[in-house]
């Protein structure tokens, strides 16, 4: 066995026994207290041989009796240095996670701030794209349609002078009305 003054561990004695030490002690006592006393002294009669005896008993017990409180005062030193060293740690991890969370939520914040821009400005291009197509295509309509009522004018006077070279008697068709032929052509802008 190794004693904690050494400086090495300490290990635990074959078998702890309540500390005997102090029974003896308190049975030495005892007899000390009972002895009969010396007559015209203050001094007692004891049995020399009986109180040597547990005296030395005692004083034998003490040093296993000090090892096995040692020996529990350490382990209870070692018990709890480990349940501070648990908790420590156990602090330190939460510590870590509640600083993880806190930045997955700033991230997960940035994330959905960016992705609200993103949406926005894409919602924006996209409207200015279709106004711009519908302008675009506005503009060749109306492009298509100055030359379509070209053409009809043209196919109408072409046809116009087609009927009167046909003969006479034969009356050549009203002149082509710009009314006449719009209603020809559908357009659907108009009601």
């Amino acid at each position: 066995m190794t004693d904690t003054d050494s400086g090495g561990d300490v290990t635990p004695p074959p078998q702890y026994r309540a500390p005997q030490a102090e029974l003896l002690l308190r049975q030495a006592i005892e007899i000390v207290e009972a002895a009969r006393p010396v007559p015209l002294s203050a001094s007692s009669m004891v049995n020399k041989d009986e109180l040597s005896e547990l005296l030395r008993a005692a004083a034998d017990g003490l040093p296993d009796e000090l090892r096995s409180a040692r020996w529990l005062l350490k382990e209870r030193d070692d018990f709890l240095a480990r349940v501070q060293q648990e908790g420590d740690e156990i602090i330190a991890t939460s510590r870590a996670r509640a600083e993880q969370m806190v930045q997955r939520t700033e991230v997960v914040k940035a994330a959905a701030e960016h992705a609200r821009r993103v949406v926005t400005d894409a919602d924006a291009e996209a409207r200015r794209l279709r106004l711009e197509t519908e302008d675009w295509c506005d503009q060749k309509l109306g492009g298509f349609e100055v030359v379509l009522q070209r053409t009809l004018r043209t196919v109408g006077s072409g046809r116009a002078r087609l009927q009167g070279a046909r003969g006479p008697g034969i009356e050549p068709p009203a002149p082509a009305d710009e009314a006449a032929s719009d209603d020809a052509f559908f357009d659907q802008d108009q009601d």
